[in-house]
């Protein structure tokens, strides 16, 4: 699921970066989240893959530390980078003669970086709500089956569900691999 989770994102990114007919808007937010889906994933997926090889499960403070504040970042970052895609789209659907206009580089740009000053910004002070307050017991299974889920299998299949499914995107990784567009 890892690999699938990677590759897939990667696919999407070269696809969007290597087709000029894919350098809009909507498709320059596809590639952040694909590259934010891929760091997410592996902030915690090499690590978890290394502990069930050796049967450990142990990790450092400071990499544990260290994996959550990356892991906060990228999901938090995720949910940015979607609200920004519901805005373009908004903009697309609901003022489609303006939308060159509205969604140009600079605000698109714009929009991205935002979204990651945010997330950091955020992410700090939620970061000092997680460690100021206790954590709440819960079973040791049903928090690895979470943790799997939003960690392994969302990330898998966002490149299936905004991506891999729309025309556009299946005609430039046809390019990439040279097989004739129709």
């Amino acid at each position: 699921m890892y690999l699938i989770t990677v590759f897939g994102n990667l696919l999407i990114i070269l696809a969007i970066s290597t087709d000029p007919n894919l350098h809009t808007p909507m498709y320059f937010f596809l590639a952040n989240l694909s590259f934010v889906d891929i760091c997410f994933t592996s902030t915690t997926i090499p690590k978890m893959l290394w502990n069930i090889q050796t049967q450990s499960k142990v990790i450092t403070y400071t990499g544990c530390v260290t994996q959550i504040y990356f892991l906060i970042l990228f999901a938090v970052l995720d949910v940015f980078l979607l609200s920004v895609m519901a805005y373009d789209r908004f903009v697309a659907i609901c003022h489609p003669l303006h939308y060159t206009v509205i969604m140009n580089p600079k605000l698109c740009g714009l929009l991205v970086l935002m979204s990651w000053v945010t997330v950091v910004c955020l992410f700090y002070c939620t970061m000092l709500g997680v460690y100021l307050s206790s954590a709440a017991t819960q079973s040791s299974h049903a928090s690895a089956v979470a943790s799997v889920m939003y960690t392994v299998v969302t990330p898998m299949l966002n490149p299936f569900i905004y991506s891999l499914r729309n025309r556009d995107i299946k005609s430039g990784l046809r390019r990439i691999i040279g097989v004739p567009v129709m």
